[in-house]
């Protein structure tokens, strides 16, 4: 009898914009942890415990039962009080969290002895207010001072951090309650008495101040309108407006609702965005923040979900492009930024990122991006918008990220607290040699080379809408330039695929990794070598079953534990897979397409994480959880939509009012409807479907005007880059 078997870390989860809360299975905080409230890279509570009699609850069960909410029921343990002992599991608690502009807590006791019952509920609560980084890093250097006061009159307890200008502040304030709180040795204190089959509540709300957030008072709860119904409301719209998606597989249909549940679970806004513009934060608990490539990529995968998902990570991001040359923040002009961070550490300027500058790929991806959005929303106008942003990200490519002038693009950090890798692979050893060494900066990865590729023959196209013919045909020039350098300097024939870099001597770094994978969605490399590529990709070192690591395991450096060095990451795999579609491997994009979501289906709620291990799928075995990895992750979730796009080859063109589908249903797969799908103004429901060996396909609730025509996506080709689309749209059929 087969046995069921999910996945995920032992914590509860549950956030709101940019506060969150992570605890333990039992709702609580340990100090010694990287649990706690956090607000503004902050942790503002860092210790929290429930205590009847000065015991330990004991837990029955506890879930999430949103992405903002969470329940976790307990009863009591055996007791001896002043009034008498209470028998083990008389009496049960649930405590009732929400996160919306602070936590609401709801606290209810329910007695079920015969007798009268009294106790002490303590609830113990301590803020450290550490540093997210230090959170992390689990090193907490203590600079201001914490205070804490309680108000008996207003029967709140405020903890307080000020250093120089840096303030940060907690406050517990008991919004409603049956007995009286009081304040001992750190605690909140009720005298609680309840009588058989009776009840007790308390609601205490927990409100972050400082940061930009202005030191507000908790108002009273409202148990009959709380915070949940509201951000009920605001998910349901945001799943309203999503596109919807439907298959006899049960696993896709939910690993894809799940997506589109994250997805509105990270949105971040901002005072001056329109009411359904956000950008999306990159994962939680350590990425809830402004970034560069997390949030352009996510914008990416979610074009056939919610395309305005683009608008404000397009807004964002140019706001903060950076105008000068900061060698501490390894910024240049035109540059667009890694990570915004807003905490204690850079505050005081004692890390870079206010913001950071480095990372080698969010300006050319802010390109594609750019480009991406229009082809789906069709608004000219966010074109000359964006357009001076765009030529300054150009401008930062050719000038600053091709550091030598040989024509490819390459990184090495200028700040005492720079990262060593700049690229999506950015943890500190993540690039080696084939022999398993560190390669040193600068670094020219293959990718980055592929995103220029794709980022100029995008902007070809963007400066022709725009009247600029003569920059569009010196961009095409550049790209086919760029195509022929890239092969005679990466290509080695020996090892079937590309090399993973160029070294400081130029040499080409032999290591195969999965970085060659994400040139096949640039369109670069002729399909002769992709097909070499894409094999080389799927062989058993490179291939997990659940996925295609990053590192082959034939390296001395490989460890399917590591973060970068042999783990699966989905988002990697998404990408790949799409590129695979695009050289028309299908059975390359439809296996990796299945080991996704056989993956997910492993996974608590079906929720993919950041990464995974990537050990070697076997009967009876499960995809193993990497330790730290953010849950729910944007990129992670974005794969799943990804890969449907994939699989159905769904491309738009909306400023011509034309939407490209090449339907490729695997078996495991018959059919799939989407309704919902959003091209420029025009509204409509697909429906594919397998038909002996191959897909048929329809389209139905059609609203506004919009060709949809078969047609498969193909490499960037000659006509691309002279600019002539002749034989293009003759291969198009109307359907």
């Amino acid at each position: 009898m087969p046995v069921e078997v999910k996945v995920g870390p032992p914590v509860l989860t549950i956030n709101q914009g940019g506060m969150f809360l992570v605890t333990d299975l039992r709702g609580e905080v340990d100090t010694d942890s990287e649990l706690g409230l956090f607000a503004d890279d902050t942790r503002l509570m860092s210790f929290y415990r429930l205590f009847i009699s000065g015991q330990p609850w004991d837990l029955l069960t506890s879930s999430e039962v949103s992405y903002y909410a969470a329940r976790i029921e307990m009863a009591n343990p055996h007791v001896i009080t002043e009034s008498g002992e209470i028998a083990a599991h008389d009496v049960g608690l649930l405590i009732t969290r929400t996160v919306a502009d602070g936590v609401r807590e709801d606290l209810d006791i329910t007695s079920y002895a015969t007798s009268p019952v009294r106790f002490v509920l303590d609830v113990a609560v301590r803020s450290d207010f550490a540093d997210l980084f230090e959170v992390k890093a689990h090193t907490f250097v203590r600079r201001g001072g914490t205070t804490s006061v309680w108000d008996k009159r207003r029967r709140e307890l405020v903890n307080r951090y000020a250093h120089g200008d840096f303030e940060r502040r907690l406050t517990c304030r008991i919004a409603e309650a049956d007995s009286s709180p009081g304040h001992a040795n750190g605690r909140i204190v009720f005298d609680v008495a309840v009588k058989p089959n009776a009840s007790w509540h308390a609601c205490i709300v927990y409100a972050a101040s400082g940061g930009g957030r202005p030191i507000v008072r908790p108002r009273r709860a409202r148990r009959s309108a709380g915070p949940g119904a509201r951000l009920a409301e605001l998910q349901m719209l945001w799943e309203q407006h999503a596109t919807r998606f439907a298959s006899p597989n049960e696993h896709v249909t939910r690993a894809f609702a799940q997506s589109v549940e994250d997805m509105g679970a990270l949105r971040l806004s901002e005072r001056d965005f329109a009411p359904d513009v956000w950008f999306p934060a990159a994962g939680i608990p350590w990425f809830v923040a402004v970034f560069g490539r997390d949030s352009l990529l996510v914008s990416l995968q979610n074009m056939i979900v919610h395309p305005q998902f683009a608008l404000g990570t397009l807004k964002k991001l140019a706001h903060y492009q950076a105008t000068k040359i900061d060698d501490w923040r390894d910024a240049q002009p035109g540059k667009i930024l890694h990570e915004l961070r807003v905490g204690e550490l850079a505050h005081f300027k004692a890390t870079p990122h206010s913001p950071y500058y480095g990372t080698a790929d969010a300006t050319i991806l802010y390109l594609i991006a750019l480009h991406e959005a229009w082809k789906w929303l069709g608004d000219d106008a966010l074109l000359r918008r964006y357009r001076d942003a765009a030529v300054r990200c150009l401008e930062w490519i050719d000038r600053y990220g091709d550091l030598d002038g040989d024509g490819f693009q390459e990184y090495k950090t200028r700040s005492t607290q720079g990262y060593e890798n700049m690229g999506w692979k950015d943890s500190g050893d993540a690039v080696v040699y084939a022999d398993g060494t560190q390669v040193k900066q600068p670094k020219a990865l293959c990718e980055l080379q592929g995103y220029v590729f794709d980022a100029k023959l995008r902007m070809a196209e963007v400066f022709e809408a725009l009247g600029e013919a003569a920059r569009a045909a010196a961009l095409r020039r550049q790209a086919a330039a760029l195509r022929r350098r890239f092969e005679d300097a990466f290509w080695c024939d020996d090892l079937g695929s590309y090399a993973f870099g160029l070294d400081p001597d130029k040499r080409p770094i032999r290591t195969i990794a999965s970085n060659a994978g994400q040139l096949l969605w640039s369109g670069l490399v002729s399909p002769e070598r992709a097909r070499r590529v894409a094999r080389r990709l799927l062989a058993a070192d490179m291939w997990s079953g659940w996925g295609i690591r990053t590192l082959s395991e034939r390296n001395p450096a490989y460890n399917p534990y590591s973060y970068q060095r042999g783990a699966v990451w989905p988002h990697d795999n998404g990408i790949i897979a799409l590129g695979c579609k695009r050289y028309g491997f299908v059975d390359a994009t439809n296996r990796i397409s299945r080991a996704l979501f056989d993956a997910a289906g492993c996974f608590k709620g079906y929720r993919l994480p950041e990464l995974f291990a990537g050990l070697r799928r076997a009967p009876a075995t499960f995809p193993v959880q990497y330790v730290g990895a953010n849950i729910p992750q944007a990129w992670a979730a974005g794969s799943i939509f990804h890969v449907i796009q994939a699989i159905l080859g769904l491309r738009a063109d909306a400023p011509a009012g034309r939407l490209y589908v090449t339907p490729t249903l695997p078996d495991w797969l018959p059919s799939v409807k989407l309704t919902n799908l959003k091209v420029g103004k025009a509204r409509l429901g697909l429906r594919a479907w397998r038909e002996g060996k191959g897909c048929r396909w329809e389209i139905d609730e059609l609203t506004g005007d919009l060709d949809v025509v078969e047609e498969a996506w193909a490499p960037w080709g000659t006509h691309a880059l002279s600019g002539s689309r002749k034989g293009h749209a003759a291969q198009a059929g109307r359907r």
